[in-house]
């Protein structure tokens, strides 16, 4: 499960750096791009969650 999480952590972070170099070159984000963000969260929050109710 912790492997898990690393991974889907890593992915986040690849993912916002890239949405902030859409900022930078001036582009807008798409609204899409929210939800995938939302739903990185929501497995990190759900793998912490079940990770601690685990232990």
């Amino acid at each position: 499960m912790l492997y898990f999480l690393i991974v889907v952590a890593i992915l986040l972070l690849i993912y916002a750096g890239v949405l902030v170099s859409y900022v930078r070159k001036g582009r807008r984000i798409p609204p899409a791009a929210y939800l995938v963000l939302a739903g990185l969260n929501g497995l990190i929050l759900a793998g912490v969650i079940a990770w601690a109710v685990a232990r």
